[in-house]
């Protein structure tokens, strides 16, 4: 990367892990679309993942001790065999169907009854989470959306919803970068440099850290609604973006 494109890239970093520290989603899809201004799709996803990887990973220290744990080791069931299929046929979307992905995710969870969702507590709810969001992140490079709505309906309060969230995407998150970085060889050697490399962790871990204040204020009738319509818009922007790119 030059170095406006690094200053700018430090700016998205900092400010979308702050929003995905406050909603535990929404900001690494406004990091997908800025990432697919300025790289190609192999790019963004591998630079994406390491990212998200590192303000997730971050959270899941931050709220550790509100992770559930059991959760998670079924979700990893459900990612290692959507990983399996999409290893077998190397799939790479281009950039416009990443964006028409980008934006039909957010409106998923208005179109699929909530009780044909299983939750994550449920019987195979964290396996069919895991299967499915892990797809989704090898076809656009997000899942957070369709995530929520496996826990939408759980006891969890926001703290262990945010928590147990962020573990399962750092394994996805882990995943995508495996799959677009090494097993396709699709992505660049620039994309390793350690200069990328340390704006993408430093900046994520700061955003991350400066949400915390703002999570705690926020009540979990208003971290739901504004969640929703945070995404919502975000996945109109998107769906305008695809289909000019269609045209």
């Amino acid at each position: 990367m030059s170095g406006i494109s690094l200053a700018i890239f430090a700016v998205l970093v900092l400010s979308t892990s702050f929003i995905a520290g406050v909603f535990g989603m929404a900001g690494g899809m406004i990091l997908m679309g800025g990432l697919l201004m300025l790289l190609t799709v192999s790019n963004a996803m591998v630079i994406h993942g390491i990212t998200q990887m590192a303000a997730n990973g971050w959270r899941t220290v931050l709220w550790r001790e509100h992770i559930d744990w059991s959760i998670v080791g079924r979700y990893v069931i459900g990612l290692l065999i959507a990983a399996a299929l999409f290893s077998g046929v190397n799939y790479v979307p281009d950039e416009t169907v990443v964006f028409l992905f980008l934006g039909i995710v957010p409106f998923l969870p208005l179109v699929v009854p909530p009780h044909l969702v299983p939750q994550v507590g449920h019987r195979l709810g964290a396996e069919m989470c895991g299967f499915v969001c892990t797809s989704l992140q090898f076809l656009s490079g997000v899942s957070g959306p369709i995530l929520d709505v496996f826990f939408v309906k759980s006891a969890m309060d926001r703290r262990r919803v945010v928590a147990t969230k962020a573990a399962c995407q750092v394994l996805t998150h882990l995943a995508k970068l495996i799959y677009f970085g090494f097993l396709i060889g699709g992505a660049t050697a620039e994309i390793f440099a350690f200069p990328v490399i340390l704006v993408a962790v430093g900046m994520a871990i700061v955003g991350t850290t400066l949400s915390r204040r703002v999570l705690e204020a926020l009540s979990d009738q208003n971290f739901r609604r504004y969640t929703q319509w945070l995404i919502l818009g975000i996945g109109s922007v998107y769906l305008v973006r695809a289909t000019i790119g269609f045209l």
